[in-house]
């Protein structure tokens, strides 16, 4: 039986920036209705690869697919009206500040849409109670809103044209414990109320333990050799708690290992 189409996909995908190399041949593929959660170190290229993945970056060698055809081929036209397909949730929720609550949400449906004025409103009400807002905060700033608040405005505006892939990115950074949980409960709801494919790009390991269907984790060039694959690990979260690769050990549960040794040497 032939294996489905990968929703999104990067064959061979490297990616730099002047001379600074920060991705290296990557293959990754992600189906339809699964939740992928990317780890690892910071600067070993997380982000960057959610932007290869959406277009918002185009690699400098390989190929970001999209059901199977290469973003490259799209116009800029057709590459505007995919993005519409996804939704994306800000490292600091990324609010308009000049905007009240309201207006950010609102602002995909402006920019995407001619719904009537009414539509709008119902959309964007129904979008913050589903994030557990009341419809009270939408005329506040987003310089009165708490930490959570401000993710939770975020998620509704990343949710206001229903998206068929959603790309959280460090979800949970910032927050106290109680506000992590009912983001990645929210992460939860949001994928059981509507058919969705998710990336989550995280450090919080119960984030991992809570959402992933798989796990992925990414290693900094700088300290792979040329041959090494950027990608140390792939499975499922359970396996990446009982790996025997001590830079995945010692990543997921914490601990400093050698790294204490080197940093010391530098």
């Amino acid at each position: 039986m032939t294996a489905p189409t990968p929703i999104l996909e990067l064959q061979h995908a490297s990616k730099k920036f002047g001379r600074q190399h920060v991705l290296r041949d990557i293959n990754l593929s992600l189906q339809r209705g699964e939740t992928l959660v990317v780890i690892g170190e910071s600067g070993c290229g997380k982000s960057v690869t959610m932007k290869l993945l959406i277009g918002l970056l185009q690699p400098t060698a390989g190929t970001a697919l999209l059901e199977g055809r290469p973003l490259s081929d799209r116009s800029e036209r057709e590459m505007a009206r995919e993005r519409q397909r996804f939704g994306y949730l800000f490292q600091g929720a990324a609010l308009f500040d000049s905007l009240d609550v309201f207006e950010n949400v609102a602002f995909p449906l402006r920019q995407n849409t001619v719904l009537p004025e009414q539509k709008i409103r119902t959309i964007v009400e129904e979008r913050l109670l589903e994030v557990g807002l009341p419809v009270s905060v939408c005329r506040k700033k987003p310089a009165e809103l708490s930490g959570g608040m401000k993710k939770r405005v975020g998620l509704a505006r990343a949710l206001s044209l229903v998206p068929e892939i959603m790309m959280y990115d460090e979800p949970t950074t910032g927050l106290d414990p109680i506000m992590s949980d009912v983001i990645n409960s929210l992460i939860l709801q949001t994928r059981a109320r509507r058919p969705v494919t998710s990336i989550v790009v995280t450090h919080d390991m119960t984030t991992v333990k809570k959402v992933a269907d798989r796990v992925v984790m990414f290693y900094p060039l700088s300290r792979l050799q040329p041959d090494e694959p950027q990608i140390i690990f792939e499975g499922t979260a359970e396996e990446a708690f009982s790996s025997s690769d001590p830079r995945v050990s010692q990543f997921v549960n914490g601990e400093a290992g050698e790294r204490i040794q080197e940093l010391a040497v530098a």
